[in-house]
């Protein structure tokens, strides 16, 4: 039985007070901001400082990753699947108070969001290629954007997680 506890314990749905949520979302802010559009940051970073080879490698890179975006499934079906699975999570988090499912949405709907920021990006450099400084400058400020976004998710999941973790914390309270 003590097993048991701790292995309950250890993956308590209680997600605001445990470090478990917390690991997954410096993660996976970590994993969104470093990878832009499939392309990891230290490549366009090398690619700005030393041209030449580095910057054919990267326009090889992004047009793979551009490509292989625009042929993904994004139509209206991932949508409707998309925005029912948000759906399901925010009606069972805050409309039924499963924490769990909070946790989940506040997760779930900036990655979304990120996503969906990729794919507008990926259509406009299917529609009009860039190549050179621009296209560095371009995935450089796709990247503040995603920072941008992630900067508000946090808060927000940070402030939310304070007001829950309080409020499970009374009696009678969720």
């Amino acid at each position: 039985m003590e097993f048991h506890n701790s292995l309950l314990a250890l993956i308590d749905t209680r997600s605001f007070s445990n470090i478990w949520f917390w690991f997954a979302l410096a993660a996976m802010w970590s994993w969104l901001s470093h990878y832009i559009l499939g392309v990891p940051f230290d490549m366009i970073a090398r690619a700005r400082r030393e041209g030449g080879v580095a910057l054919q490698e990267l326009e090889a890179v992004v047009a793979a990753h551009v490509q292989r975006r625009l042929r993904m499934a994004s139509g209206p079906w991932a949508v409707a699947v998309l925005s029912g699975g948000l759906t399901v999570l925010a009606l069972l988090g805050f409309g039924h108070g499963l924490q769990l499912a909070q946790a989940l949405f506040l997760l779930a709907l900036p990655a979304v969001v990120v996503a969906a920021m990729g794919q507008v990006a990926a259509r406009r450099l299917g529609r009009d290629p860039l190549a050179g400084e621009a296209l560095c400058a371009y995935l450089v400020r796709h990247r503040l954007w995603v920072h941008l976004v992630g900067l508000v998710s946090i808060f927000v999941t940070t402030l939310w997680a304070m007001v829950a973790v309080l409020f499970a914390s009374l009696p009678g309270a969720f």
